[in-house]
Order: C-alpha cells, then structure tokens, then sequence
C-alpha cells in the first residue's frame, strides 16, 4: 500500500494528514463497516450542524433522510467490495432538521495489511449549484414560451396586416415598425445577468413601456406627450401585448391624430380602482380625418379584441372634436404585478 510522504524531514505524516484534513473546505468523515463514525472534521461541523463530540461513536444514518435510508446498505456493499465512489449527488439531513444538496466521494479505508476496515466520505454543499441550475432552468423555459409566442404573434401580425396593406411596400413597412415594437417589448423584460450569481427574471412598469414607444415619435422634452398617474409594473406575459397595442395607437397618432400635428398633445393617464386598472389615452388639437378613423377600426381594434379576449379588458373608443379618447379597463390581477 502506497505511504504518505513528507517533503520536510522531522514532520509527522499522521499529524500533517490530520492538519490538512481539519482544515479542509470539504466535509471529511470516516466511518467503520458497520456505519458508526470516527472521524468528524471541523467542516463537517459547519455543513451538518453537529460537533466531533456529538458525532463521533453514532451512527451515519443519523445524516440521512428517512426516503434515502436504502443508499447507505449499497454504499457500504461497495466499499466492502473495495469500490470507490465518485461525485454521488443526493440529500442529506441537517442537526436542525433542514435537508441539503451534497456531492459524495467515499472511499475504502485500508490497514497496513490492505484490509478494508471504515470509509472515507467527502462532502461538497451544492445547495447554490443546484439552485443556480434550476433557476437557469425556470429561465430557458420561459424564454422558450416567450419565443414560441412571439412566433405566434408575428405570425398573427403578417396574416393581419397582408389583409389591409395596398402595396408591398406598406406591408413591409408596417411588418418593420411592428416588429421594432416587439422588440422593444422582448428587450425591457429579459433576464438580467448584472450582478448577482445567476440571471434573475425582469419586469417593465407602464410608464417604461410606453416611453420605448413613443420616444421615436417625439421627443419628450418638446411636451407633445405627456404621462400620468401611477406606475404599475407589468407581468412578462402581457407587456408584449400591450406594446403591440400602443404601437399602434402610438403609429395612428403620428400618422393621423395628435402627433401628426404641430401643436398636437397626448396624454396618457393610469389610475386604479379596487378591481382593475384603467387607462386613458386622450389626444388634443388633432385633426380629425376619415382615414384616421378607418385605420383606428383596423389593425389596431384587432389586437384590442384579442387583449379583450386574453385579459378580460373592456375597450372603448370615441373621436371627439379635440381628437381620440380610447379607454381601457384591465382587471388589476389579470397581469399587473404589485408596484
């Protein structure tokens, strides 16, 4: 059996393997054949709450779970059998009660004579690995649902607006724009991967969104339009829908209404009541012209329909003297999250 060499002459190997044990980040246990411990090291005090004198002389079982209780037979069947085994993840129970990720390396003991006599075991917590991976995995899922839709809307969109474009160069105008505001949606609720250990989930706030949209219209600062009332943030699941839909008020108000004007005004009011959020979408010293009002009862009262449909919403719209006043009435936990 290979010996324990000591670079520096005088240096006691049993003290100096005992040092390098105790000091450890790994949890460092043996045990006999029969699953009593022996051995305790001072990090396995940290991971597993117990002290070397509350350990040592009991059992191993007393670290596992009662569902896992059949893992330990089969571990010492293969250390009896001179076996090593490498990277076991599983569960294993806490002085507190609490259950914990660990990776297992366990080896035979032998003595001088090769016998096998106990087991070694290294412990490595992979608590945080565990829940990092399954954090990513929650997010893939999420990003592979949000891409699956977007393809459904696109698809939608391309169906929607091949029905009402006169020429192809419209179509692919209007395919552009639409897809710009999709991708302005995608991008204000992607995963953020600034700071932290892992990626963590991202939500927009009305406000926000509606910045995004209107900010290539029209330039804030020059008061064309104007926000109120309160923030809300928005659940992933609904933002693209909602940025579809005021791009295309948005679109028409360049287009047609209050911002195709130079003394034109929008104004944008959120309040909430007990049950739903409402949203008012008011435009001032617009022209009023057919054509706005057949384009408005176009693409844009599709989408509306679907977001009725979808939200349970309720949409109305009415062209005043000033310009267009569209209302619409959300219910407060279809998808707005808390502010």
């Amino acid at each position: 059996m290979a010996q324990l060499k000591v670079a520096q002459p005088g240096y006691d190997a049993s003290a100096f393997l005992a040092a390098i044990v105790e000091s450890s980040d790994d949890a460092i246990i043996s045990k006999s054949l029969q699953g009593i411990i022996t051995t305790w090291n001072l990090s396995a005090q940290r991971l597993f709450g117990y002290s070397a004198d509350e350990a040592v002389g009991r059992p191993i079982t007393i670290l596992i779970p009662e569902d896992r209780l059949d893992e330990e037979p089969a571990i010492l069947a293969r250390i009896n059998a001179g076996e090593r085994v490498d990277h076991f993840e599983t569960v294993r129970r806490r002085k507190d009660g609490t259950l914990i990720d660990i990776s297992l390396t366990i080896s035979p003991i032998r003595a001088s004579d090769g016998t096998i006599i106990g087991a070694s075991k290294i412990a490595r917590d992979i608590s945080e690995r565990k829940r990092a991976a399954e954090h990513q995995d929650m997010l893939l899922r999420e990003m592979h649902h949000r891409v699956k839709n977007l393809f459904a809307i696109t698809g939608s969109i391309i169906t929607l607006a091949a029905r009402t474009a006169q020429t192809p160069g419209e179509l692919a105008d209007g395919m552009k724009n639409r897809l710009i505001a999709l991708s302005h949606a995608h991008q204000l609720t992607l995963p953020s991967f600034s700071g932290g250990e892992y990626p963590s989930e991202r939500s927009t706030t009305f406000f926000n969104l509606l910045s995004n949209l209107l900010s290539p219209f029209e330039d804030k600062d020059a008061g064309r339009w104007h926000l109120h009332g309160e923030d809300p943030h928005i659940s992933a699941e609904c933002v693209t829908s909602l940025a579809l839909l005021f791009h295309e008020y948005a679109t028409n108000a360049v287009k047609y209404g209050a911002l195709s004007v130079a003394d034109g005004r929008l104004d944008v009011t959120l309040t909430s009541g007990p049950d739903c959020f409402e949203i008012v979408w008011l435009e001032s010293n617009a022209k009023t012209t057919t054509a706005g009002q057949t384009r408005t009862a176009g693409f844009g009262t599709t989408l509306e329909n679907m977001l009725v449909r979808t939200l349970n919403a309720q949409v109305s719209r009415n062209w005043q003297p000033q310009g267009l006043l569209i209302r619409l009435t959300l219910p407060r936990n279809a998808f707005l999250l808390p502010s």
